[in-house]
């Protein structure tokens, strides 16, 4: 990757996959067809699915982001460790499973190192919806009669944990509340997704989900919500580069943050029904950012952010709240010239400053796509290794910055000498 021009142009964003992962698991909840649209063709996804087969679903791709899943041959209970390994997500097929079979046996899940993400949440679910918990090193074992509905508080929002719960509610005998519940977009794609296939459930998106049980679960048709992680990565893009960028199938609901703080740095954002265009500023001007759960400012995105710091005025503070291993990312940066100071769970960037090109190595998901930005406006190659990061959350990543201007392309390993 060599120092870009300003982008411009049009992008169309993928399904999300923090949507697509776990309704890809609330199918195994399902006893006929299920149809589903706007699949992104990610590394997860592909895991996910060979996981889903490995349990006796059957999945069929018959289009580029439609699948076609049936799970009423479910009978395997037990996840192997292989795929469970390579995936965090993978973990939320506990819940599904428990609630179709009775009992569920898995490895501990794999995934980004950004910092301690605790299965404790969901486990006190199940516990709490009547199931025997037995923990070995390394493994877990869950099973029950059948799942009985309780009041469950969740100590922190936790995205997963209030899926996984959900997904076991939805089949358990009677009602259960989920309180101090995840309010992410992706929550309520998954709440729209179980109603679909005909369970009982109310007030995904607020701190408290009701659920009451049914017996079964049929079918549906569902298409994934744009990931809005993606939109709010090419958004700044548009920003960091000096460009004029249109970014389309974007629920401008779901990143009132990342237009907030655009905006806040000299970025005109003009919202046009489901496309949003970001013309960059003149000068970027300096801001803060304090990662929060949903509604607040996404730590998803806070990695690119930082990088948009580096090419702003004055010192920027970023301050991460929601996993303490997330400033992988600020070494490499410093590698190619970034002026940034850690303290605990803040960072100060002093920008603007001249980037020089050089070998980066990706950490993690979103640590690659800051570091792809940042090569946008280093001078020189950039190299970034181990890519396979990125490819779990972007689709068609590199074609999709070509389509910009971007001088972006994958090269193979033997080429990656700067």
């Amino acid at each position: 990757m060599e120092k870009s021009p300003a982008l411009k142009g049009r992008v169309r964003i993928s399904g999300a996959k923090n949507a697509a992962l776990p309704i890809l698991a609330a199918c195994l909840l399902g006893t006929e067809d299920i149809y589903l649209e706007e699949v992104p063709e990610l590394q997860d996804v592909h895991i996910m699915c060979d996981l889903l087969e490995s349990l006796g679903s059957t999945v069929e791709k018959l289009g580029k982001g439609k699948l076609k899943i049936n799970s009423a041959g479910l009978h395997e209970y037990r996840t192997p460790f292989e795929l469970m390994s390579k995936m965090r997500a993978s973990f939320l097929v506990m819940g599904p499973l428990l609630a179709r079979l009775g009992k569920t046996e898995n490895s501990l899940p794999g995934g980004c190192s950004i910092g301690a993400r605790p299965i404790d949440y969901h486990l006190k679910g199940f516990r709490a919806l009547g199931a025997h918990i037995q923990e070995d090193i390394g493994n877990i074992t869950a099973s029950c009669d059948r799942l009985k509905g309780d009041k469950i508080y969740l100590d922190f929002p936790s995205v997963g944990a209030t899926e996984n719960i959900m997904m076991a509610a939805v089949l358990a005998e009677g009602e259960t509340v989920i309180e101090n519940a995840a309010k992410e977009p992706e929550i309520v794609d998954l709440s729209n997704f179980l109603r679909k296939l005909g369970a009982k459930v109310t007030g995904a998106g607020t701190s408290t989900i009701r659920i009451d049980g049914v017996e079964k679960l049929g079918g549906a048709r569902h298409a994934i919500i744009p990931d809005r992680i993606e939109a709010g990565t090419f958004m700044v893009a548009a920003a960091i580069t000096g460009g004029d960028v249109l970014v389309e199938n974007v629920i401008t609901n779901h990143i009132k943050p990342v237009i907030a703080k655009l905006k806040e740095s000299g970025c005109e954002i003009i919202e046009e029904g489901e496309n949003i265009r970001v013309k960059a500023a003149p000068i970027p001007k300096t801001f803060d950012i304090k990662t929060l759960p949903y509604p607040g400012f996404p730590t998803d995105m806070q990695a690119q952010f930082m990088a948009y710091m580096t090419q702003c005025e004055g010192s920027n503070v970023t301050i991460e709240t929601v996993f303490e291993n997330r400033f992988m990312h600020v070494d490499e940066f410093k590698k190619m010239g970034a002026d940034i100071k850690i303290d605990g769970r803040s960072a100060v960037v002093v920008g603007p400053k001249h980037l020089t090109g050089t070998a980066v190595k990706a950490s993690d998901l979103r640590a690659g796509a800051a570091l792809i930005l940042v090569g946008l406006v280093a001078e020189g190659k950039t190299v970034i290794r181990d890519i396979y990061h990125i490819d779990r959350g972007y689709e068609d990543i590199e074609e999709k910055f070509r389509g910009l201007g971007a001088n972006v392309y994958r090269i193979e390993r033997e080429e990656e000498d700067v």
